[in-house]
């Protein structure tokens, strides 16, 4: 065991304090993106569709790299990924502050940042929050780190938007550029290898780990909802702000709605992580879903003003990201810890599937019908399909792990 996995071991603050951080300063720019569409669109003439699509290749890459990077960081360890991630995201962030065109968006903000967003982000994050702390308290701690991604879109969306206002687009990337550096050094929290169970656990191999999952009905099935779960996401993030502008709303109301976004799913992630430790969390993540298109619905039905704006912020945002803490939760709960990063970043790779076509499908409605209606349709039906989807799923852990106790 390396120095950095045994102060882990003896502080599992130092862990959590660090993850949630990282987590807060990626997923808080990331979550700002959107309010990057419209100055883009002005100045160099990238329309949604093109600027969607760069969203949508960011996701795909980091849902198409997620299992290989998760993988590496059980191998090798999360910080090392982490510090790696962290210096990408800056430079992916320097390259596109100087793009020029759609095709220079999609290298930098799309391949660059989705690739770098891997190691800085959930999967990697949460299988060392996850590892850190006893079994009983995994809800919890992967309930935090969570939290921080809200926190972080809460802080860093009305941040970019003051500084888009008085920096402009290309200076703002410039400034979380500097941002995104600061995580490698908080990398050195979240360090240490991952350390094999006594007994069977620790003789099943990387091989053995993806054919127990493959066999096991409940994986799809929770692969499925979180397809879902990915399209909502960046629909909403990517889309929504100029959805409202479009509804003839100030763009501040986006913004400002993104940020309530954040700041109730705070609460909502600690709330899903501790139900995570107490609750079936089946039933739970169902009920997350479903709760969404009624949300959704709710707010298609209203008039479209400042305060109805607020109000569905404020209801997503507390069901936005509790699905990770539970997801999560099930992969860890069903098949052990060992290989948690690499069999969630398979589960979030499913994820960023459904993102890709949450950022770029929704532009390109857009684009041919003038409205977003679709996207919105989309988004109410898949949500119903997801809650019914969790509700069968086989939660009790493989016989491997029960005979472990747990672990």
């Amino acid at each position: 065991m390396t120095r950095s996995s045994s102060l882990a071991a003896r502080n599992p603050w130092i862990v959590l304090v660090c993850a949630a951080t990282i987590v807060t300063i990626a997923m808080g720019m990331r979550q700002s993106f959107g309010l990057f569409m419209r100055p883009i669109e002005l100045e160099i003439g990238v329309g949604r569709e093109a600027f969607g699509l760069a969203i949508a290749v960011q996701n795909l890459v980091l849902g198409l790299a997620q299992p290989f990077i998760g993988a590496l960081a059980d191998k090798h360890g999360a910080g090392r990924v982490g510090a790696v991630g962290a210096l990408l995201y800056a430079g992916g962030l320097v390259l596109a502050a100087n793009s020029a065109s759609a095709l220079g968006l999609n290298v930098t903000l799309g391949f660059l940042i989705g690739l770098a967003m891997t190691g800085v982000t959930f999967v990697v994050v949460i299988g060392a929050a996850a590892r850190a702390v006893p079994a009983e308290k995994r809800g919890l701690a992967t309930g935090i780190v969570t939290a921080g991604g809200s926190f972080g879109q809460f802080l860093l969306v009305p941040v970019a938007q003051w500084l888009i206002d008085g920096f402009g687009w290309r200076g703002t990337f410039m400034i979380f550029a500097v941002l995104a550096a600061t995580m490698a050094a908080l990398a050195i929290g979240i360090s240490g290898r991952p350390k094999a169970a006594s007994g069977a656990a620790s003789e099943q191999r990387f091989g053995e780990a993806l054919r127990e999952a493959g066999g096991h009905s409940g994986f799809w099935l929770l692969n499925a909802g979180f397809f879902v779960c990915g399209f909502h996401i960046a629909f909403i993030a990517t889309h929504f702000p100029a959805f409202l502008t479009d509804k003839g709303l100030d763009p501040a109301i986006g913004a400002r709605a993104l940020a309530l976004v954040g700041l109730f799913n705070i609460f909502g992630s600690y709330v899903f992580g501790l139900s995570a430790d107490k609750l079936r969390k089946k039933y739970v993540l169902a009920g997350i879903y479903l709760g969404r298109a009624v949300v959704m619905g709710l707010f298609l039905s209203m008039p479209f003003t400042p305060l109805s704006a607020t109000l569905f912020a404020c209801a997503m945002g507390f069901l936005w990201l509790g699905t990770v803490p539970l997801t999560s939760g099930l992969v860890g709960q069903i098949f052990g810890v060992r290989y948690l990063s690499m069999l969630f970043g398979i589960v979030f790779l499913f994820h960023q599937v459904g993102a890709f076509f949450g950022a770029w499908a929704a532009g390109l409605a857009y684009e041919i019908t003038g409205s977003y209606d679709w996207a919105w349709t989309a988004s109410i039906v898949f949500a119903v399909a997801a809650g019914i989807l969790n509700w069968p799923i086989r939660d009790a852990p493989v016989a491997r792990i029960a005979m472990e106790g747990g672990r």
